[in-house]
């Protein structure tokens, strides 16, 4: 059976009957055979709600401090996930970026990804266990386990980057709007759906502004 990295963005686990929702996805997911990985962001507006909260206390917030208060919000989206899953009868575990060795540089806030080790993925795997882990976040490569965060939709990087560590049969990217569109949904209501893109057609989307992939 496949390997699959499934990735959930805020909107999709922004109260708990959504992470019910999602936990049933990803246990009829694991139930066909499949070893899954799943990719979670925090829940709807609360790294809104914790730059908001920096801000009240800083203008100008230390950026080391940012990404230790920004990571808190996946930790608490995995666990709830992971809870449901087993609430499912579904084996899982909950890790954060660090625990599932994604490493990167030490630019806070916008670190960019170096490596992964996928030892301790692969283990939990093998065990038969969903496998949740935090987007948007790693550990700087710098032997002082310092928090590092990806950037503003860091998550589908995250996503893609643990697809690749583990050569994953798929990677897929779960959101709110019903495919890629020719313009933002939330602003342009006549956006029209596109059947197919290339990957290049892609790329460059991203790099204009598109939100519905990020381009790292």
């Amino acid at each position: 059976m496949a390997l699959i990295v499934q990735k959930y963005g805020g909107t999709s686990v922004g109260t708990v009957d959504r992470i019910q929702e999602v936990a049933r996805r990803v246990a009829k997911t694991a139930k066909l055979g499949h070893s899954v990985v799943v990719v979670v962001s925090a829940m709807g507006k609360t790294t809104d709600g914790l730059v908001k909260l920096a801000k009240e206390i800083s203008a100008n917030p230390n950026r080391r401090e940012m990404d230790m208060l920004l990571s808190t919000g996946e930790q608490v989206s995995i666990a709830l996930l992971s809870m449901a899953l087993q609430e499912l009868g579904q084996p899982a575990i909950s890790l954060t970026g660090a625990q599932v060795g994604i490493v990167t540089e030490a630019a806070h806030t916008r670190a960019r990804i170096l490596r992964i080790d996928p030892n301790r993925l692969e283990s939990q795997l093998n065990s038969g266990k969903v496998v949740v882990v935090a987007g948007f976040q790693g550990i700087a490569d710098a032997g002082e386990l310092e928090i590092t965060t990806l950037g503003r939709g860091g998550s589908d990087t995250s996503a893609v980057a643990l697809a690749a560590a583990l050569r994953a049969d798929k990677c897929e990217i779960y959101t709110d709007v019903p495919g890629i569109l020719t313009t933002d949904p939330r602003l342009v209501p006549e956006a029209q759906l596109m059947d197919e893109i290339t990957c290049d057609e892609m790329l460059e989307l991203a790099s204009l502004g598109a939100k519905v992939l990020h381009p790292r």
